[in-house]
């Protein structure tokens, strides 16, 4: 059985946290209103007043007057997606990422059930990062999502393989992957609706209106899906990058910020226990143009004394100081777990 766990609405999730006043009250998180901005990610109570995700800002206040609207904070939800994955690595290495929010997980062979696996994930999640999560066992990868979504009441829901037909027979057909609006436009005009119906209708039916893709859809709705977990042992690279103030010519001000970032990746790599062989320093100009110089290390780091003095050497390699600089961004790869003697910065033997 696989697992798949989830943060709904995990953007106005993670703003409920960092501002505890929020709590109980719908949270909007986008773009600014005044300027068109649209909707990212609204927390339960915004939905149930009809707040949807993509809707202009402005019309969603409209619908939720009470709603508390707040702008977008990738930096900030970034960081927290990483504590969130760290959260499930501590339970289980067989974790294949789904975006910020979410990952399909499988239990470690013969040591605990998916249920099991289950329960200590919402617990953990809880208790380390506050944050309400949901999660869904099922035969086959797609259902494992659709069950975390249907699991409000007790935030786990299972599919076991006898109950498969029943319970996507009554769902509409955009639950299916590769449902867009196109397709279900085409299955209305078949008088289909819901998952059922798609079931019934059979297989030279729907290849002969929807072909292949039909037969896909056929596939799913009969509750079969080919594609396998792709486990990851972790992630293989991390990054950060911040924007400057304005166009910087100032060395000292660019080295400060890249200490910044170093210190946010050694936090990263920290929760992964991880450390890097490979780091890059990104730059963009004033005039878009972005440039990279990259570092290969004989033995991994992880200290952000030693990331922050790699990418000052790199630095020097740049233009900066010379061409003002908006953009900075750190990135570290060939990611190994590390261990006690990877604390030493070494010698290295290859550039680029």
């Amino acid at each position: 059985m696989l697992v798949y766990a989830t943060v709904p609405g995990f953007y106005a999730e993670v703003e409920r946290v960092a501002h505890p006043g929020l709590a109980g009250r719908p949270v909007i998180v986008g773009g600014d209103p005044r300027k068109r901005g649209l909707v990212q990610s609204a927390t339960p109570d915004a939905l149930e007043r009809g707040v949807v995700v993509g809707m202009l800002m402005r019309e969603a206040l409209e619908r939720c007057p009470q709603g508390r609207a707040l702008r977008t904070d990738m930096r900030h939800y970034r960081d927290v997606a990483s504590r969130l994955r760290a959260c499930f690595r501590r339970l289980t290495d067989r974790i294949e990422p789904a975006g910020l929010d979410a990952a399909f997980l499988e239990p470690r062979r013969r040591e605990q059930s998916a249920d099991d696996l289950a329960m200590r994930l919402r617990e953990r999640v809880r208790e380390e990062l506050r944050l309400p999560l949901r999660v869904g066992i099922a035969p086959v990868k797609f259902l494992a999502k659709i069950a975390a979504e249907e699991s409000e009441t007790t935030g786990i829901l299972r599919i076991d393989p006898g109950e498969v037909t029943s319970f996507l027979a009554p769902l509409p057909v955009s639950r299916l992957p590769g449902v867009g609006a196109k397709t279900e436009a085409k299955l209305s005009q078949l008088s289909v609706h819901t998952v059922g119906e798609v079931a019934a209708l059979g297989r030279e039916v729907l290849e002969e209106h929807l072909g292949n893709h039909g037969l896909a859809i056929l596939g799913y709705a009969q509750g079969r899906d080919e594609s396998r977990l792709r486990a990851a042992p972790h992630p293989r690279s991390l990054s950060q990058e911040s924007t400057l103030d304005s166009d910087e010519l100032d060395l000292p001000v660019i080295r400060e910020r890249i200490e910044e970032l170093a210190q946010r990746l050694e936090g990263g790599l920290a929760l992964e226990r991880l450390a890097a062989k490979r780091v890059t320093l990104k730059l963009r100009y004033a005039d878009q143009e972005q440039t990279t110089r990259s570092r290969t290390l004989v033995r991994p780091v992880a200290a952000s004394r030693d990331l922050a003095a790699l990418a000052a050497d790199l630095l020097g390699r740049t233009q900066a100081g010379i061409r003002p600089v908006r953009l900075v961004g750190l990135a570290v790869a060939s990611l190994i777990r590390s261990r006690r003697e990877d604390r030493q910065l070494d010698l290295f033997p290859s550039d680029s």
